[in-house]
């Protein structure tokens, strides 16, 4: 099977690079594929070296699947272009609530890939992607009714540059030298910043819109959801203190079991000191971790979860390799 990634020389082109070398995905032919500024850099997979090839020039009716991690803009000018010759996977937002594009989380809705009219497949948002891998085991048994969710995100969800100005920010600071701000509205070293993405008229953010709205499209639209996102000053890694009110009755024993039980969660929940898990220990794993889970003694059926996953790997690069890995189980390469 041929293979294109476009974004290749991005935070999730390399990582979806890192995924597929240790997938056991059969690839006959890998094209690495970015914009003209990346054209001709030479870049390693299995000991090969693949040279970046023009996303303006290129011949997608080469490949069978292409992986688009180059943010809405190019898949909003190439994904359609690309769709006609093989089946896209699109990391950027662009697509995400288009009626006729699934958004799919495998663990979540694997069923939703039967819906392909556009040979398109939507990767949701990072916070997304870990917050319903959370939510859809408790959801079958306790029927969510509504969920108040902070998200704490790491600068790499906006791309390398954040990461340089981060590290960059920080050198300035404890040399006690002036720092002016680029990528983010405010001084983002040592500090947070309750802003990501566009502001919409009635405050929310564009981001904790998209929360909202993927999370009623992946799992439930009769799921009431408002969130608060946040950028932290870390590298890597997404944490969400996540606030859920259940139609049904629950248990602690029954919360930890299902949790325990489901695909890609994994419970450090020790009520002691350091019993669990942060964005350090998430960073290059694949699960997504749940701590600090317990009652919320102010409402009915109410209940208080952590979750921390690696947004490059499980909330980018992973969550599209798996889409991936269900369509070649069906033999499915779009219509």
């Amino acid at each position: 099977m041929n293979i294109a990634i476009v974004g290749a020389t991005g935070n999730v082109g390399r990582k979806t690079l890192e995924v597929l070398e240790k997938k056991e995905l059969s690839i006959d032919n890998l094209f690495l594929v970015a914009s003209s500024r990346s054209t001709g850099k030479k870049i390693n997979f299995k000991g090969k070296e693949h040279e970046v090839l023009d996303l303006e020039n290129f011949d997608f009716s080469k490949v069978k699947i292409a992986f688009f991690a180059a943010g809405g803009e190019i898949s909003k000018k190439f994904a359609q272009k690309a769709a006609k010759n093989c089946l896209v996977i699109d990391n950027s937002s662009y697509y995400r609530m288009d009626p006729e594009v699934p958004l799919i989380v495998p663990q979540v809705n694997s069923d939703d890939l039967k819906n392909i009219n556009k040979n398109i497949i939507a990767n949701p948002n990072c916070s997304t992607i870990q917050l319903v891998i959370a939510l859809k085991p408790l959801h079958d048994l306790f029927a969510i009714k509504r969920i108040v969710v902070s998200t704490y995100q790491s600068v790499s969800g906006g791309g390398k540059a954040p990461m340089d100005e981060l590290i960059e920010q920080t050198k300035l600071v404890l040399d006690n030298k002036k720092v002016k701000s680029k990528n983010f509205t405010k001084q983002i070293a040592f500090n947070v910043i309750p802003h990501i993405d566009v502001f919409s008229d009635d405050g929310y953010t564009k981001e904790e819109l998209k929360m909202t709205n993927e999370t009623k499209k992946i799992l439930d639209d009769k799921i009431n959801l408002t969130a608060t996102c946040v950028r932290l000053p870390v590298l890597v890694s997404h944490s969400e203190s996540v606030n859920i009110e259940f139609e049904k009755s629950y248990s602690l024993e029954k919360v930890r079991e299902a949790l325990d039980n489901f695909e890609g969660c994994k419970v450090i929940d020790e009520r002691a000191d350091g019993g669990y898990s942060t964005p350090l220990e998430a960073e290059g794993k694949v699960e997504t971790f749940i701590s600090r889970i317990r009652e919320d003694k102010t409402i009915k059926n109410g209940l208080n979860l952590w979750i921390v996953s690696d947004n490059l790997l499980r909330g980018a690069a992973l969550n599209a390799v798996e889409i991936a890995e269900a369509l070649i189980k069906n033999n499915f390469y779009g219509k």
